[in-house]
């Protein structure tokens, strides 16, 4: 199959080649070639903020920066951009900034979650927004989870921070009640424990007779026979 290579964009990396003597259009990346580069992957804490940066040519600076969520970058869910501009934009726990002089796009995600976790793309917005065989130049950037340590998460509710009990619970239901659990058996249930058996012993001890200096033993009644 032959392609018609001048059907690729301009402006990127990435496009898509139309075949010489057919209808059909197919995918095409030059390695080494990317007009927007990142991170492969990043790993958040629960509770915590995470932060990364993706990088563009000079040649795109001036252009509106967005973050994305989605599977592919071509019907991914816009969730934040820059607007053209170089102040923070947000949209509730997801920040983005521009830094034309580092040429560099900053993402933060405030207060990580599990359901933070999934596929991302950072993307330039080009002027190709009319022409459906162009795309952005885009980034893809796998976020993963890390659960919250036990003892933050922990400190966090002592402290007086504005993280309750229940939003806790949420973040991290499994590890934090297994661990509660754990601490109600060392510090309730076994001295209770042994209290019950101090006091059976206690009670089932061998006496002396008031008198012969013999000793009885002092059955609990209970057990005693008929």
């Amino acid at each position: 199959m032959h392609l018609d290579l001048g059907t690729l964009p301009s402006a990127g990396c990435c496009g898509r080649a139309l075949g010489v003597g057919s209808d059909s259009y197919m995918d095409l990346c030059f390695p080494g070639c990317l007009s927007l580069w990142g991170p492969d992957s990043v790993t958040g804490t629960v509770g915590s903020s995470l932060s990364l940066q993706c990088h563009y040519e000079r040649a795109y600076k001036g252009y509106s920066k967005y973050w994305c969520r989605g599977q592919h970058d071509t019907n991914c869910h816009r969730i934040v951009e820059t607007k053209g501009g170089e102040k923070v934009e947000r949209n509730g726990r997801m920040s983005i900034r521009d830094s034309a002089d580092d040429l560099t796009i900053t993402v933060t995600i405030e207060n990580f979650s599990e359901d933070d976790a999934g596929s991302y793309w950072c993307k330039i917005q080009t002027i190709w927004i009319l022409d459906i065989f162009s795309r952005d130049p885009s980034f893809q950037v796998q976020v993963y989870v890390r659960p919250a340590p036990i003892t933050s998460a922990l400190l966090r509710v002592s402290s007086g921070q504005n993280d309750s009990i229940e939003d806790v619970l949420a973040s991290h239901p499994w590890s934090l009640l297994s661990s509660v659990h754990f601490l109600l058996l060392v510090f309730l249930k076994v001295p209770l424990l042994l209290s019950m058996l101090s006091a059976v012993l206690w009670v089932n001890r061998p006496q002396r007779a008031p008198g012969g200096g013999q000793r009885l033993l002092v059955w609990n009644l209970d057990s005693a026979p008929p």
